[in-house]
């Protein structure tokens, strides 16, 4: 049985059940411009009668026996894995992923419901002090509505790693996808936990633009925002929650390096840094964005890992087998595209790539790049390896502190100097002998500075802060004497 069907959710969004929205938009191929459906588009209007009914579904849920929440979400996770075939299938056309990013996305849903389902029965709470002759606690009890706003890139697993710990924990929740993978990033998440017997109303899907954006920020019933994408809608998105009195966790951009030590070893450290940046097209967060080398392999680095991007087979995912798909859409190749021409202009030297056929951007290697140039400075979000040498572990230090953003730092070679660099520069992940990219259903994931607020999602600890509030309680044994 096909679990996307299209008659389900052609048109339609999700509140309560599955509607006409006000209006349709088309579901588009990156790789080929086909149409794969069509999806009704929620209107502000929609996001305020939904947040209301959502409020109403949250306290039935809140109060479903915890054992029962865990269940929910453990057949959630079966039923990711039962139906994997097709889910995969449209990560890769909708969003442009080859078969292996598909099927990464799919496990890792699968396994952050299992995790999720341990936060429903997790202990939620302390025995403080008291001065005073009674019981003192504090608790964590739901946040209440949670909102989701959620990118293209990973559309699953930046979706399902915020709503399965928000409803484990008893909260309802808000979806709003992107409109371009409203499919993988919505609907598959609504499809599955109807299956798992999800009760009406605490899942919606809110499928729309900017001005759906603002709504489910805005919204009177809902308290928390967890929101991935770019810094600068981030700080937008920031800035209104906080207007708004909202708890808002931001998970925003990176422009990641990968530092390569004296000594290390060359293939190795090529393969690691052409998976760093070319992964999914260089469409993601954890993306290798600066590549720090130590002068003694500079040269050889760069001439090693431009012949390894010019032997990356690009092209359709849905039908061929390349490592990498297309860029998302004609705007975000624009902006790759534009950003490494301006590069070569401003004098770097392009050793592999900078070409592109429709929306499939050749991976692409640039030498002699300053630290002033848009393609080293900028976080690019495409398939791009500036490569920067270094002469001292110093100004290795200075070179991969000097950003504002602060999300994930990879460092190959020598453990002890790794250990050193690690210690010096503020990021909120920090791999050594890997590269940039990489996450795992139980792990606190976030960064700082320009790339989040310093929340974290994922784990115990992290999803409990994120999805619920801290409640004082007190108990006396009789009723306390007032001097009134």
């Amino acid at each position: 049985m096909s679990l996307l069907q299209s008659d389900l959710w052609d048109g339609k969004i999700y509140v309560g059940g599955w509607r006409d929205g006000g209006s349709t938009y088309d579901v588009v191929e990156p790789a080929t411009g086909e149409t794969l459906g069509s999806l009704g588009q929620a209107s502000p209007d929609d996001v305020l009668r939904t947040a209301q009914e959502a409020s109403a579904a949250q306290k039935s849920w809140a109060a479903v026996n915890p054992l029962e929440r865990a269940a929910v979400l453990r057949r959630a996770g079966d039923l990711w894995r039962a139906h994997a075939e097709e889910l995969a299938g449209w990560i890769v056309r909708e969003a442009g992923s080859i078969p292996p990013k598909a099927q990464l996305e799919i496990d890792s849903a699968a396994e952050i419901c299992f995790e999720s389902a341990a936060l429903a029965t997790h202990p939620r709470g302390e025995v403080l002090a008291s001065a005073e002759p009674r019981w003192s606690f504090a608790r964590r009890v739901p946040a209440g509505v949670v909102s989701v706003i959620a990118p293209f890139n990973f559309p699953l697993i930046l979706s399902i790693r915020s709503v399965a710990p928000a409803l484990a924990l008893g909260n309802a929740v808000l979806l709003k996808p992107d409109p371009r993978t409203a499919v993988c990033g919505g609907v598959s998440l609504i499809r599955i936990f109807e299956e798992a017997g999800l009760p009406s109303g605490v899942l919606s899907l809110l499928p729309g633009g900017a001005d759906i954006g603002q709504a489910v920020v805005t919204a009177p019933e809902v308290r928390v925002i967890s929101f991935t994408g770019s810094t600068e809608a981030g700080r937008a998105v920031g800035a209104l929650g906080a207007q708004h009195l909202k708890r808002t966790h931001l998970e925003l951009g990176g422009n990641n390096a990968l530092i390569v030590l004296p000594g290390a070893d060359l293939d190795k450290a090529v393969s690691a840094g052409a998976f760093g940046s070319f992964m999914h097209q260089g469409q993601i967060c954890m993306t290798t964005g600066r590549h720090l080398v130590h002068e003694s392999l500079h040269d050889a680095y760069v001439q090693a890992l431009a012949e390894k991007a010019s032997h990356l087979p690009v092209g359709n995912p849905a039908s061929e087998q390349v490592a990498l798909g297309p860029i998302i859409d004609s705007k975000q190749l624009a902006r790759v595209d534009g950003l490494v021409q301006e590069t070569v202009r401003a004098g770097a030297t392009l050793a592999s790539g900078g070409t592109f056929e429709g929306l499939f951007y050749r991976p692409t290697v640039l030498g002699q790049v300053s630290t002033d140039m848009p393609a080293y400075a900028q976080e690019v979000f495409g398939p791009v390896a500036p490569v920067v040498p270094f002469s001292t572990v110093e100004e290795a230090v200075s070179l991969a502190s000097s950003t504002e953003y602060g999300l994930s730092l990879g460092i190959l070679g020598e453990v002890g100097t790794a250990m050193e660099i690690a210690d010096a520069v503020p990021s909120g992940i920090i791999h050594i002998n890997e590269q940039t990219v990489s996450d795992e259903p139980m792990i606190p994931f976030g960064g700082v500075g320009a790339s989040g607020n310093g929340s974290r999602v994922g784990g115990p600890t992290a999803n409990i802060e994120a999805f619920t509030e801290t409640q004082w309680l007190t108990v006396r044994s009789t009723i306390a004497p007032y001097p009134f």
